[in-house]
């Protein structure tokens, strides 16, 4: 394995707290989800997950495309829903549903695209197994 390359971000404050990147890129206040009883305006982690998962796989995408000499449609998107679930045991859990809208691709080679894209997207290789996620072909 070769390492391209490392992001680093320091959390302070858990849930309530704050993040920071080393390059300042990412400086912002976090929250409890709003719907959960957190402030209106903070992002949260679920959030910043689904934004790191959904772009991730786009790009996957990007390169499965080019594989298949398509060229997809620059409005195309992949939305990506993170529930953040309480467990029986009180343990918490994550799932993902990731919504792909593949505009002007046949809904069978769209779907075939993103099974492809899934294989080879480092968020959907590190959560297999531990998170469940679903794929959706709008």
């Amino acid at each position: 394995m070769e390492k391209l390359y490392t992001a680093e971000v320091t959390a302070t404050g858990g849930r309530k707290g704050h993040v920071k990147s080393s390059d300042g890129v990412i400086d912002m206040p976090l929250s409890i989800p709003e719907g959960l009883g957190g402030e209106k305006g903070k992002s949260n982690p679920e959030q910043l997950f689904a934004a790191g998962y959904a772009a991730c796989f786009q790009s996957a995408l990007l390169v499965v495309a080019g594989q298949h000499k398509e060229r997809l449609n620059p409005d195309s998107t992949v939305t990506a829903h993170v529930d953040l679930n309480k467990m029986e045991n009180g343990s918490y859990s994550l799932t993902v549903k990731l919504a792909v809208d593949l505009k002007g691709v046949e809904n069978g080679k769209a779907k075939q695209m993103v099974d492809e894209a899934h294989q080879i997207c480092p968020y959907s290789v590190g959560t297999r197994g531990n998170i469940n996620v679903e794929l959706e072909v709008l």
